[in-house]
């Protein structure tokens, strides 16, 4: 369980529903300040309030952002900084990559990213590396990006990472959950052994959320549904993802968890030579330097 002293500051994306918003919940309730990024401006107002209806003695703020815009993320990434200067903080103790999404069919961004790559890879790859200066501010800074088990089995094709030649949605939503675990590796690897911010994946199980009803498809959508009702709680799931925010936790080097526990990842992510190509091809996407 995390600690309620010293209070501490959380940004969480994805933070109007399912997981994110059970971890802003659950880290109000450990007494902790928090930041949440959400989609919706009428959801962000809503939870906004009822959290300040229920801790009002907490700082609690929402900020809105598509995050399949890379122009909207570094908007809101200054909205964070500047929140942060509002709030006399020194850093930021964590950010939680939360927010996915899945496409059935092939879309792809104003920036001509196919959406599921641009939501669930670029947009924690350049969100982190926009708020990383902050987070290395901290004696123990934690950045955890939700994966899947789905990436289990799967292999980045390095001639199409997008796989917008070919679109299939579930193989393409396994690849960027994949991407999710090659980047925290890389990361750490970048952070170096002397840092003292680490970087986790986290497997949030099978959870009972509507991520699979976004979409256009009726029969998406039924498979979903019935899905679902075999997954545990958004709470459940939020619980085990909050254990790798303790400065306790004893990780050993393991960068992948699920509920709490460490896993072995697809050996596919722990490759060194795949960590640093994912990641100069996701710089340049990104245009970070």
């Amino acid at each position: 369980m995390i600690n309620k002293e010293p209070r501490k500051i959380y940004l969480i994306t994805g933070a109007t529903s399912g997981i994110g918003l059970a971890l802003m919940e659950g880290l109000a309730c450990s007494g902790h300040d928090l930041i949440g990024i959400g989609r919706s401006p009428e959801r962000c107002k809503e939870q906004k309030e009822k959290f300040h209806e229920s801790f009002p003695d907490l700082r609690i703020e929402y900020l809105i952002a598509d995050l399949s815009r890379q122009k909207e993320i570094r908007d809101v990434a200054k909205d964070v900084e500047n929140l942060l200067s509002e709030w006399e903080a020194d850093g930021l103790d964590g950010l939680i990559n939360n927010a996915g999404t899945f496409t059935y069919w092939q879309t792809l961004t104003p920036e001509g990213f196919e959406t599921q790559w641009a939501v669930n890879h670029l947009a924690p790859f350049l969100l982190t590396n926009l708020l990383l200066y902050q987070i290395n501010k901290k004696d123990s800074g934690r950045i955890i990006t939700v994966s899947s088990g789905s990436h289990y089995n799967a292999k980045l094709n390095w001639s199409d990472i997008q796989g917008s030649g070919r679109y299939n949605p579930l193989k393409t939503y396994k690849h960027t959950k994949l991407a999710n675990v090659l980047f925290t590796a890389e990361l750490n690897r970048r952070l170096g052994t002397t840092s003292t911010t680490r970087a986790y994946a986290a497997d949030p199980g099978l959870v009972n959320t509507g991520i699979g009803e976004k979409t256009h498809s009726r029969i998406a959508k039924q498979i979903w549904v019935r899905r679902r009702k075999k997954g545990i709680s958004a709470a459940q799931s939020a619980a085990g993802i909050m254990r790798l925010l303790d400065e306790d936790l004893d990780d050993n080097g393991a960068l992948y968890w699920k509920h709490g526990r460490a896993k072995k990842p697809n050996p596919f992510a722990l490759n060194k030579d795949f960590g640093w190509r994912l990641w100069e091809i996701s710089a340049q996407m990104t245009g970070i330097n």
